[in-house]
């Protein structure tokens, strides 16, 4: 199984991104072989006190709000050609959905996307590229604010506060530091990119497929 990072601020354009991909290569193979993992789905089930903000309200833009030990799970399994079973995670609730998942894989390439998708050494070493969408500051917050006023229910006073109180700090202390990890950089203007990447992912699909046909030609032949 292949495996490509995509990381970048909150509202950089990460879920886009990796959805260009996967459809450009489904419409040119005419094979659904992609599977988009969002980090999101990955959110502790409460967070921890000890990064609460000044405020005592949840910092979720900190590494350490994400349940990692299950995401590496995760990772490794579908790494090795397995499933598993995705956590439905609620940002109106700001909780996990109980006994409800997603499943994902087996696939030939899943596209990994999230804001801390390079932050670790063990998870940047299990990808096969590295990506990293940098995008100014006033329109990731933009995206952000009217994704979060009108997708998860929060108010336009909310969201400014939040991205002041920790969007913006932890932005600039962990995430934008991941840019040194990336194979490349991607901009605002993406589609260019995304049709690069994409047919290097065709490419590579595309081995995959001759090499299981001569696989299972030698098979039959034994």
């Amino acid at each position: 199984m292949y495996l490509v990072g995509i990381a970048g601020g909150s509202g950089s354009g990460k879920t886009t991104f990796a959805h260009k991909i996967a459809e450009i290569v489904h419409r040119e193979l005419e094979r659904d072989e992609i599977s988009i993992l969002s980090m999101d789905s990955y959110y502790l089930p409460s967070e921890p006190k000890s990064h609460l903000t000044e405020t005592g309200k949840p910092n979720f833009d900190h590494p350490s709000a994400f349940d990692w030990e299950l995401l590496r799970f995760h990772l490794e399994s579908l790494k090795k050609g397995d499933s598993i079973a995705v956590p439905i995670y609620n940002f109106a609730k700001s909780a996990r959905e109980n006994n409800q998942t997603k499943k994902i894989g087996p696939s030939s390439i899943v596209l990994f996307e999230g804001i801390f998708s390079l932050f670790l050494k063990e998870i940047r070493d299990i990808l096969d590229i590295k990506v990293f969408l940098h995008v100014d500051a006033d329109i990731r917050f933009t995206r952000r604010l009217h994704r979060d006023v009108n997708e998860r229910g929060r108010s336009l006073e909310s969201v400014i506060a939040q991205y002041y109180e920790t969007v913006r700090p932890m932005y600039q202390k962990y995430l934008d530091p991941q840019r040194q990890y990336a194979d490349f950089i991607v901009g605002e203007e993406n589609d260019n990119a995304a049709k690069i990447l994409s047919a290097r992912l065709k490419e590579i699909l595309l081995s995959m497929h001759e090499n299981k046909m001569e696989n299972d030609k030698e098979q039959t032949l034994h």
